[in-house]
């Protein structure tokens, strides 16, 4: 019968949506079979909680250094744009000082041919053409000064921008060593405690892992195996009856805490692991 039973569980597919509080009502294990379970989640617990200290360590320093390199990419960006329009603003500056010598050279004709009108209506003719060079000229300085005046603007932009990409990569250089070098302390470390949760899952049936994962990712502290501590559930720190604690210390059945999900385990385990760690 207990072969049968095996059998059953190991056919049941997997439903990545079940959690702690569907696996106590379905599966059924032996009484040592269950304890051997219970200890072996709160030993791929407490290693994955080694992990994610291993990964506090870095903090913030991940995303920092993903923003200064948005940041660093978007100003170099900026410095693209404002050497385009600079060279736009240096190709229009030199048009307006060709049409500005364009119209002094038609100044200087009109003046010469003026001086040597023989009617008054020649004269009249001749004058207002050369009004309207001066007035095209006038306007031609006001565009050179205009446009020479934004590209002063540009170059003080460009040089001030450039200045903050040094800054920025300087300190985006600065959080990659300390990323690299907080990485390569805790590598192996990281890699020890996840060669034995490896070893440690290969002995726990798929359901309850995929059911340790869902509750884990729920987790704000990644918390899914907890101890009962002072009377109160190690993850939400909610009160535990004290029938329900007696239960709990013999290993006979997965316990969940009633208002997070977390499975609920012997404090025994956890006297177990600090004596584990003085041998």
């Amino acid at each position: 019968m207990a072969t049968n039973r095996q059998k059953n569980m190991i056919d049941t597919p997997i439903d990545r949506r079940e959690t702690f509080v569907s696996l106590s009502k379905n599966i059924s294990d032996t009484e040592a079979g269950m304890e051997h379970k219970l200890h072996t989640l709160y030993m791929i617990q407490q290693r994955d909680s080694k992990i994610d200290e291993i990964h506090l360590l870095l903090g913030e320093l991940p995303d920092e250094i993903r923003d200064l390199e948005d940041e660093v990419e978007g100003l170099k960006t900026r410095v693209g744009k404002l050497r385009e329009e600079m060279a736009e603003s240096e190709k229009y500056l030199s048009q307006k000082k060709i049409e500005a010598e364009n119209s002094k050279a038609a100044i200087a004709k009109y003046q010469e041919q003026q001086a040597n009108v023989k009617n008054n209506r020649e004269y009249v003719s001749i004058s207002r053409e050369l009004e309207y060079q001066q007035l095209e000229l006038e306007l031609a300085a006001k565009r050179i000064n205009e446009r020479k005046a934004r590209i002063d603007e540009l170059k003080a932009a460009i040089n001030d921008t450039l200045g903050t990409i040094k800054q920025r990569e300087a300190d985006l250089e600065e959080k990659k060593k300390e990323c690299d070098s907080i990485t390569e302390e805790t590598a192996k470390e990281e890699e020890r405690l996840t060669k034995e949760i490896s070893e440690l899952k290969s002995s726990i049936d798929a359901r309850t892992l995929a059911a340790y994962e869902k509750v884990r990712s729920n987790a704000h502290n990644g918390l899914a195996v907890v101890t009962v501590k002072r009377d109160a559930c190690g993850g939400c720190f909610n009160k535990i009856p004290p029938q329900r604690q007696l239960d709990i210390a013999q290993n006979k059945k997965i316990i969940v805490c009633e208002y997070c999900g977390r499975i609920l385990v012997s404090p025994d385990f956890e006297e177990d692991k600090v004596a584990a760690g003085k041998e």
